[in-house]
């Protein structure tokens, strides 16, 4: 297996024997979706009408994840979905020499459409440094293409293969194999796998801890009748004439009726999944500022969005500009379904 992975899926490493059992198998992948779409740590849904900048067609609403909008589904005039949508969000700040830098934080779910990460590729040209997150050696180097085929059809890792089941249940792609890494402007801005243990060990965090938390969270939100069984909304959709489709638009669903998506990865001192790693990448920043760099962008999951623009904010001093979206999933009837 490769030794450069997300952490999502890098943590759950530490703790296998929790894999035996088909039940916990089901709330590791939902934890994993969690981890790669939840848009912040209180995912509250809120309507409102789409800015005409977005679509020229007819009104299209939206429903965003958190107060500070890095994730949405987009819908037609019929409340149907029609995507879910990250953003790429621009903070302006002064160096020390009183040049203007613009730091823009972009939103990623690791399981997309090819032409999202396409476009995003297009995106990372525009900067002096483009950071991004993984949890790998320092040096490590993304071949382009990611994983070589061998080793990528290989599913005997129970995470690989919850990965590879993810992408036949959605006909969706992995991040990996279609972000080009080795561009010259790229810089790793994340935790070694070393760092990353010690971590989750010092703060009290294990992976066992989360999926527990997981599961009650589940069931308080059913109980309260704020979720629909993901369970039995994914084996609905499997027998459903539009399966794919379904199956996308449930698990949409679900990431956006998560109310508190990273709540229950809060150890002893925030956590390691996002705050610890959060402040990694913001040293990092802090370097390509001091080195002169203008035009930075932070290529992380949507779920550390939030509080990465909180730091900004507070120990940057910056302010929030414009924003804009990219499609990443579609949730719409392919044209042979229609």
């Amino acid at each position: 297996m490769s030794h450069f992975e997300f952490p999502c899926l890098g943590l759950l490493r530490a703790d296998r024997s929790i894999l035996r059992h088909g039940l916990v198998n089901a709330v590791l992948a939902a934890v994993v979706l969690t981890l790669s779409f939840a848009a912040n740590a209180e995912a509250q849904t809120s309507t409102e009408q789409e800015p005409k900048s977005d679509s020229p067609k007819a009104k299209v609403t939206e429903t965003r994840s958190g107060a500070e909008h890095f994730m949405r589904i987009r819908k037609d005039p019929k409340g149907r979905p029609v995507s879910l949508d990250t953003s790429i969000t621009r903070y302006e700040l002064t160096n020390d020499d009183g040049k203007t830098v613009h730091v823009d934080l972009i939103g990623a779910v690791h399981i997309g459409e090819k032409e999202y990460y396409q476009q995003l590729n297009k995106e990372f040209e525009k900067y002096d440094s483009m950071l991004f997150e993984l949890v790998a050696p320092e040096g490590t180097v993304i071949p382009k293409g990611g994983r070589g085929e061998e080793e990528a059809q290989s599913v005997t890792n129970p995470v690989a293969a919850i990965q590879k089941g993810m992408q036949s249940l959605t006909e969706l792609e992995f991040q990996l194999n279609h972000i080009d890494y080795t561009k010259d402007n790229f810089v790793h801005a994340d935790m070694s796998p070393e760092e990353f243990s010690q971590s989750m060990e010092d703060n009290g965090e294990s992976i066992s801890g989360y999926v527990l938390k997981a599961i009650g969270q589940a069931m308080a939100m059913q109980q309260a009748g704020k979720g629909k069984d993901p369970t039995l909304s994914i084996a609905l959709a499997m027998f459903s004439k539009n399966k794919v489709l379904r199956i996308r638009r449930s698990l949409a669903e679900q990431i956006h009726n998560m109310e508190s998506g990273m709540i229950i990865f809060e150890g002893k001192n925030g956590s390691t999944i996002i705050d610890h790693r959060n402040a990694k990448c913001m040293d990092v920043l802090r370097r390509e500022i001091a080195a002169g760099e203008t035009k930075i962008g932070i290529f992380y999951g949507a779920g550390h969005l939030m509080d990465m623009e909180r730091r900004l904010i507070s120990d940057f001093q910056a302010t929030r500009g414009g924003q804009h979206w990219l499609a990443a999933w579609k949730l719409t009837k392919r044209k042979q379904e229609k």
